[in-house]
């Protein structure tokens, strides 16, 4: 079995590289992030008509997940258990002159919002999840701790998905927004004072792979220059100035049987093309 996880940067805008793609790849699933829209405008019959089964959750046009397979597609999953909604701060309260009166309420904070971040189905027997983690924005905002909050209750899911079952073949494969080494990035210095390579990142990342889930593609794939999206700006990608922060992570039982990986840098070139490569390990 050939599984593949890629964040595609709008399932819409890129219907045709994705197609063509899974013609060429011969991939049994992939798992899709980013894919920018509702459950309703997922291009769902194009990769049915290829043979694929279709499963998506989205709720707007940001974020978005994706399960595609043609080894079969059950128990699909919306969100893992304890997955925190993004709640944003209250507005500040205002003062001065133009101010709210004395006494007056204080503003009142939005609803949390739950976000189409993860999802999960069994394919080939296999228990895989497509994620989008929360990018983190910046080391003052919000959005970092949102992050952070996330990936642990990600690592507290996962533990318990294997302490129920310790055979469990298990793939969490996704854009983790996390560059977990400095090799992963093409240049540490630009990164200073940026997310993605902050120590408390880089440890709740860790603790996946403590939790009992190995990174197989690294083993096969070491760095330096080893990278998985290339930012559209500044010649990035001919520039060959990426990161590393797509993954997949497996379960003890489903490490076993991996038999290679790869990273498809072509898939990032010509027009129209994803900012980051698709992922892909074969499964004996």
């Amino acid at each position: 079995m050939r599984l593949a996880t890629w964040n595609v940067n709008s399932a819409r805008a890129r219907v045709d590289r994705i197609a063509g793609w899974l013609e060429r790849s011969d991939v049994d699933v992939v798992a899709l992030q980013e894919t920018k829209c509702k459950d309703a405008q997922f291009p769902a019959e194009r990769f049915e008509a290829l043979g694929y089964e279709v499963a998506h959750s989205g709720f707007s046009q940001w974020n978005g997940v994706a399960l595609l397979s043609r080894v079969g597609l059950s128990d699909v999953e919306v969100g893992f258990p304890g997955m925190p909604a993004w709640a944003p701060p209250a507005p500040p309260r205002p003062d001065g002159p133009t101010g709210s009166a004395e006494g007056d309420p204080p503003p009142v904070a939005p609803a949390p919002v739950h976000e189409a971040r993860a999802i999960g189905a069994t394919c080939g027997g296999v228990r895989v999840w497509s994620l989008y983690v929360p990018n983190g924005r910046g080391l003052d905002d919000p959005h970092l701790a949102y992050k952070l909050e996330w990936l642990e209750a990600l690592r507290v899911a996962g533990t318990g998905w294997l302490a129920e079952d310790p055979d469990q073949q298990i793939a969490l494969t996704g854009d983790f927004n996390v560059a977990p080494r400095d090799e992963d990035v093409w240049d540490m210095a630009v990164f200073d004072g940026s997310t993605h390579v902050t120590d408390e990142e880089r440890a709740a990342f860790t603790g996946l792979t403590r939790a009992g889930f190995a990174d197989v593609v690294r083993p096969r794939h070491p760095g330096p220059g080893v990278y998985t999206f290339w930012d559209y700006q500044q010649l990035r990608f001919p520039k060959k100035q990426g990161m590393r922060i797509d993954f997949v992570l497996a379960s003890p039982a489903l490490e076993a049987r991996v038999t290679g990986a790869s990273i498809d840098r072509d898939e990032r070139k010509g027009k129209g093309a994803s900012d980051h490569a698709p992922v892909i390990i074969d499964v004996g």
